[in-house]
């Protein structure tokens, strides 16, 4: 499966001292006249626009540090997108039915996964609860909107979730998703308008445990059971988001039950025309109560 991406996206990095949106090309990091948050809110074409004026001028000069790829942006999540993932919530639950329900339904779960403050960098340690017994990566393609909702561009994410604890109700599902750690983001915005035709991008998961592979599967977002844009309509819909917003569009990885993520896995997420995604694995050795 291919892996190769477009040469330019929008990268954000810390450079003597200073945060600042730059775009990410064979030449150099070229500055962007403006934050993430701000081409955001002006919309796709000013993204565009910001994009090519930036690569008309000198690249910086110094080394930079890379910061995860969101400033003002909410992350959201879509879940039981795909049949894999269907299935999974299904034999997990012990309320089986509402993830059938869900996957049928006109209406897509939609829900939020974290406030930027909590995005950690690309390839940072991604958690695993101490008060969980099953836990797996969820290798997604996530969307980056504009203020009006348009798809602006693509980043690769890992969404980590319990199955032990949202399997037991699916009202924890709050707590099987969102704690410290729980989300890894590639480090570029692949524009979406370089990236070509997302509806059918390869999807590589791998797992390392101990230097050995101890997973690895493959999917491609054709699978997905509803349009991006369905989904970032529903985002959008009585929510407005005025610093734009990401979007994960869900997973068709699933690693069988008999496994489940361990303190030192390594994983590795690798989408076709969007990048790649690699972090370890931390057991949380938080108290339980």
């Amino acid at each position: 499966m291919a892996t190769d991406t477009p040469t330019t996206g929008i990268r954000r990095v810390r450079i003597a001292g200073e945060e600042r949106a730059v775009v990410a090309a064979a030449s150099g990091l070229h500055p962007l006249d403006r934050s993430l948050a701000a081409l955001l809110a002006a919309g796709r074409d000013a993204v565009h626009d910001a994009v090519d004026a930036a690569l008309a001028a000198a690249p910086v000069s110094g080394s930079a540090e890379t910061l995860a790829p969101i400033d003002r942006q909410e992350v959201w999540a879509s879940g039981v997108t795909y049949e894999r993932s269907k299935q999974a919530r299904v034999e997990e639950a012990a309320i089986k039915d509402v993830y059938t329900r869900i996957f049928e339904a006109e209406r897509p779960e939609v829900f939020m996964k974290m406030p930027p403050y909590r995005v950690p960098p690309p390839g940072a340690p991604l958690r695993v609860r101490a008060d969980s017994t099953w836990d797996v990566p969820e290798p997604e393609l996530a969307l980056v909107l504009d203020a009006a909702g348009r798809i602006v561009g693509y980043l690769v994410a890992d969404d980590v979730s319990s199955r032990s604890i949202e399997g037991e109700n699916p009202l924890y599902l709050a707590q099987a998703k969102i704690f410290d750690d729980a989300l890894g983001l590639s480090d570029t915005i692949v524009l979406a308008r370089d990236a070509g035709d997302a509806r059918d991008l390869g999807i590589r998961l791998t797992i390392r445990r101990g230097g050995a592979v101890a997973y690895e599967g493959e999917t491609s977002t054709a699978r997905i059971v509803r349009s991006f844009e369905t989904l970032a309509a529903y985002l959008f819909r009585e929510l407005t988001h005025p610093f734009g917003a990401v979007l994960c569009t869900g997973t068709g990885l699933v690693p069988p039950d008999e496994f489940t993520l361990e303190d030192g896995d390594d994983v590795e997420i690798a989408i076709d025309r969007v990048g790649v995604l690699r972090h370890p694995v931390y057991r949380s050795t938080r108290g339980t109560r």
